[in-house]
C-alpha cells in the first residue's frame, strides 16, 4: 500500500524569515535581479542556513523569487507585487521585541551597557528571540557587542535639543551640497533610490519596518551628500546618520511619516533630474524644516 508523506508545515521562524525578506523585496531594498544567498541572510539574522533555505523556498513558491540552477535565488520582475498574506507566524516577533528595547532606551529606561541576563529579566521573551533581536540591532548600528559579555548602545543624539541642533546643521550641510562646484549625479544610483521610494508609496499595505525605513531615508540623504563631490560633506552626513539611528528608529513608532517623507524625497529627486539645484536645495530645506522635532517629540525623515 502506497502512502503519501505530508509535507511539514513551515515553522514560525521560517515564516518570519520569509516575511522579512519579502518586505525587503516589497520596499525595493532587494530590487529585481538581486541575488539572495543563504549565507548573507543567515549572517544578518543570526540564524543557520537551514531556516533561510526554507524561507527562500516559500518565497519562490509565491513567485517573488526564482531558483536558477547552479546560481541560487533571484528576485523576479513583479516580485514586489506579490502578497505576503499568511507569512506572519503570530505571537511575539523580533519586530515586537526590537520596538520594546528601542523605545525603552530612548526613554532612558535602559543603561548604556546591559547584559542578556538583564534583558531577559526585563522582557518576557525566549533567549533565542532575544539573540536574534540583538543581532538585528547590531547589524543596524544600534548596539555593539562588548568584549567579554553584554552589549553597549552606540552614541545617539540623546535629547530633543540635540536633535534640533542636528537638523539645523543638516540644513546647512545638505542644502549647501547641491551648490557645490563638484556636484555630479550618478544616474544609476539616483534611479535605484527613486524606484525604492516609489515602491513604498505604491504598496501602502506593506509599509517598511523601522530599520528598513531608516535605511531608505539614510540612503537618500547620503546620496545627496555623495553627489556633492565633497568628501567632508559626505563624511559629515554619514556621521549624522550614525548618530540619529536610535532616535529616529524610536520616532518611527511615535510618528510614522512614511508617505510624507517619501513624497518629499521624490520631489527633491525630480528637481535633481531636471538639474534645478536651487529648487532641490529649497525643497530640501522645507523637507528638513517639516521634520525638525519639537521639544516633545521627534519625526523621522
Amino acid at each position: 500500500m502506497n502512502t503519501v508523506t505530508k509535507a511539514a508545515a513551515p515553522s514560525p521562524l521560517q515564516l518570519e524569515l520569509a516575511e522579512r525578506i519579502g518586505r525587503e523585496i516589497h520596499n525595493g531594498t532587494l530590487p529585481v535581479g538581486a541575488h539572495l544567498t543563504e549565507e548573507s541572510f543567515g549572517s544578518r539574522y543570526g540564524v543557520s542556513r537551514t531556516p533561510v533555505r526554507a524561507a527562500l523556498k516559500l518565497l519562490a513558491d509565491r513567485g517573488m523569487i526564482e531558483y536558477r540552477a547552479n546560481a541560487g535565488y533571484f528576485v523576479v520582475e513583479g516580485g514586489a507585487d506579490v502578497t505576503l498574506d499568511g507569512m506572519n507566524p503570530g505571537g511575539q516577533t523580533i519586530d515586537d521585541l526590537y520596538k520594546s528595547i528601542v523605545v525603552d532606551r530612548i526613554r532612558n529606561g535602559l543603561p548604556d551597557n546591559i547584559t542578556e541576563k538583564e534583558l531577559l529579566s526585563r522582557y518576557d521573551a525566549p533567549r533565542s528571540l532575544l539573540n536574534k533581536t540583538l543581532t538585528r540591532m547590531a547589524s543596524e548600528g544600534l548596539i555593539i557587542k562588548r568584549t567579554g559579555h553584554g552589549w553597549s548602545f552606540l552614541p545617539s543624539l540623546g535629547t530633543p535639543q540635540a536633535m534640533q541642533e542636528s537638523y539645523r546643521f543638516r540644513m546647512l550641510l545638505e542644502c549647501g551640497a547641491f551648490l557645490e562646484p563638484t556636484w555630479k549625479v550618478d544616474p544609476v544610483l539616483l534611479k535605484r533610490i527613486k524606484d525604492a521610494h516609489q515602491r513604498v508609496l505604491d504598496t501602502p499595505e506593506n509599509p517598511p519596518n523601522s530599520g528598513e525605513f531608516f535605511a531608505l531615508n539614510a540612503a537618500f540623504h547620503e546620496m545627496v551628500a555623495r553627489f556633492s563631490g565633497n568628501r567632508y560633506i559626505l563624511q559629515a552626513m554619514q556621521q549624522q546618520n550614525n548618530l540619529r539611528r536610535l532616535d529616529e528608529t524610536a520616532a518611527y513608532y511615535r510618528t510614522l511619516r512614511v508617505h510624507g517623507s517619501c513624497t518629499e524625497h521624490l520631489e527633491i529627486i525630480s528637481a535633481i533630474e531636471a538639474d534645478d539645484r536651487e529648487l532641490a536645495a529649497a525643497l530640501m530645506r522645507r523637507h528638513l524644516k517639516i521634520a525638525t522635532p519639537k521639544p516633545s517629540a521627534a519625526q523621522s525623515t
